[in-house]
């Protein structure tokens, strides 16, 4: 039985230059599904974002979303931490003072507090998650699904001063532009951790791939952590080995280096 191998998704699976999965990432990844490994999804987009992994969908075995606060295999939850109600309200207050927006993503829908055109120049164009107008009124949604992540629209200074009274949250920042807070009890390493304890195995038997400082726990926590050659120097630093580029066949050589196809 091959290992599980667990994949971010922007940088990692998906090239942010075509925003499709190179096709010696498909061709490796159907070699790793017969040669016996699971194929999961570790991303910080919930579930209403990932759209851009139709060429694969049918050899994944399960996810973990939004930065680990939600994972499922099948119909299965596996875990669920939704943010407390007054980190959530804490949120939005600093985002009506401070005049930045921020994504709550929710178990089924995500809505946009604070619109500023920063969320359509970086998501919409460039992640090209789709329309952000289709969603549900944001009220609704708050008011009548868990929040499990939100992502704010902020510089760093920002990040600092919010997070300094979020007490129960942390932030993973994979762009200079935003960052994905989340409760402390997920993370992808909790996410990880939760996953593994679910398929009965030993977390040291995982192989993670990521790119961004949301992927750093990730990569530290699995059994061998391997950053993209396009990924941020601090995950290179914490990586067990530093394969290329997505854009230049990064999964396969990784795949090939460790010989698990």
């Amino acid at each position: 039985m091959g290992r599980p191998l667990f994949f971010d998704i922007d940088g990692t699976l998906v090239s942010f230059q075509t925003h499709e999965i190179p096709q010696s990432t498909i061709d490796a990844l159907t070699k790793a599904k017969a040669a016996g490994c699971g194929i999961y999804i570790a991303t910080g987009r919930p579930i209403s974002f990932i759209n851009n992994l139709g060429a694969i969908e049918h050899l994944i075995d399960g996810y973990m979303t939004t930065t680990g606060a939600y994972c499922f295999v099948g119909n299965h939850e596996v875990l669920c931490v939704p943010m407390q109600s007054e980190d959530v309200e804490t949120i939005k207050a600093d985002a009506s003072a401070k005049n930045y927006a921020v994504i709550f993503s929710c178990e089924k829908d995500i809505c946009i507090y604070n619109m500023q055109p920063v969320v359509k120049r970086l998501f919409e164009d460039g992640l090209n998650v789709g329309d952000l107008s289709a969603y549900p009124p944001q009220e609704k949604t708050l008011s009548e699904q868990r929040v499990l992540m939100a992502t704010a629209f902020m510089d760093q200074t920002t990040e600092d001063s919010l997070m300094s009274r979020i007490g129960n949250c942390i932030s993973g920042r994979w762009h200079p532009e935003f960052t994905d807070i989340s409760p402390k009890s997920a993370g992808k390493d909790n996410g990880l951790r939760a996953m593994a304890d679910y398929l009965g195995i030993d977390i040291s038997e995982t192989i993670a791939f990521g790119d961004g400082g949301n992927d750093i726990s990730l990569l530290k926590a699995a059994g061998v952590g391997i950053a993209m050659g396009n990924a941020r120097e601090d995950v290179k630093s914490v990586s067990d080995y530093v394969t290329s580029s997505v854009d230049e066949d990064g999964i396969a050589n990784a795949l090939k280096h460790f010989g698990i196809i």
